[in-house]
């Protein structure tokens, strides 16, 4: 784990760099006010029928890596019995919590890195939860799936709903966006001293963040070799992820640009 620790450490500090960023303007207002309805809910179409398929209702549910919690909380809004949400950016989790204080509804958070949890962090979850750019921040897939099977009980599923690896060869800010900027296996890791910004707005320098790409076999197979098991594995050819990257749809020649893999614990 020593040698990732940079990486994680790196990301820590630009992820809370970030925070401040995404808590001011209409966004973060419309969050606000969204937040308190019965049926709040921040997920798309996708990742809305993708769990109602699995089921939610009544459910021990872990979202891995949560961010700001509107998901936490829109899994809560689904009927989830109880979710915990891990993330180890305390400032974007200080923002869930405001959410959750909001919307009056009760959900727990764990400002903690993934490879380092705490041996108190519950576990036996009935779903876990991972979306839009996590897998691209992990250093070492096969430990982090290890991880992850761990939390889930006996037969639990995990739902992984993630930017196509496939969009990872292309740069929309290039000359040329159409061709491809890097090889399909080029693992990283990658550099980055952009802020980060989900809007894909320039907001200049920020803390240098690390960024790692995953080919989908390293994926699919990291996940078995942690003894979980593909149900479903589903391939769109939209977008999940900053706007710049919308001038990949609806064109002739279609590329897969996100995906959805439902995966069970072996009992």
């Amino acid at each position: 784990m020593g040698e990732y620790k940079k990486y994680t450490s790196d990301n820590r500090a630009a992820w809370d760099a970030s925070a401040p960023l995404h808590e001011a303007g209409a966004t973060w207002q419309k969050l606000l006010t969204e937040v308190v309805k019965d049926d709040f809910s921040a997920f798309d179409q996708t990742l809305r029928e993708t769990l109602d398929h699995v089921g939610v209702t009544g459910k021990r549910v872990v979202q891995i890596c949560c961010n700001n919690g509107r998901e936490v909380l829109s899994l809560s809004a689904m009927g989830a019995k109880r979710v915990l949400g891990i993330d180890q950016s305390e400032a974007f989790l200080e923002q869930g919590r405001k959410l959750a204080d909001v919307s009056g509804r009760k959900c727990d958070f764990l400002c903690a890195d993934i490879y380092e949890l705490p041996e108190e962090t519950p576990s036996n979850f009935e779903l876990g939860l991972i979306t839009i750019g996590v897998l691209n921040w992990m250093p070492d897939l096969r430990r982090f799936f290890d991880i992850v099977a761990g939390l889930l009980a006996s037969d639990g599923v995990l739902v992984i709903y993630e930017t196509h690896p496939f969009l990872e060869m292309f740069d929309p800010s290039s000359d040329n966006p159409f061709l491809p900027s890097q090889s399909y296996f080029d693992r990283g890791p990658h550099a980055s001293e952009q802020t980060i910004t989900y809007d894909g707005s320039d907001r200049g320098k920020g803390p240098t963040s690390w960024w790692f790409s995953h080919a989908m076999g390293e994926i699919v197979s990291s996940a078995i070799e942690s003894g979980l098991q593909v149900q479903r594995l589903d391939e769109y050819p939209h977008s999940n992820r900053e706007v710049e990257f919308d001038i990949y749809e609806d064109r002739k020649a279609r590329i897969p640009m996100c995906y959805t893999l439902v995966l069970c614990k072996a009992s």
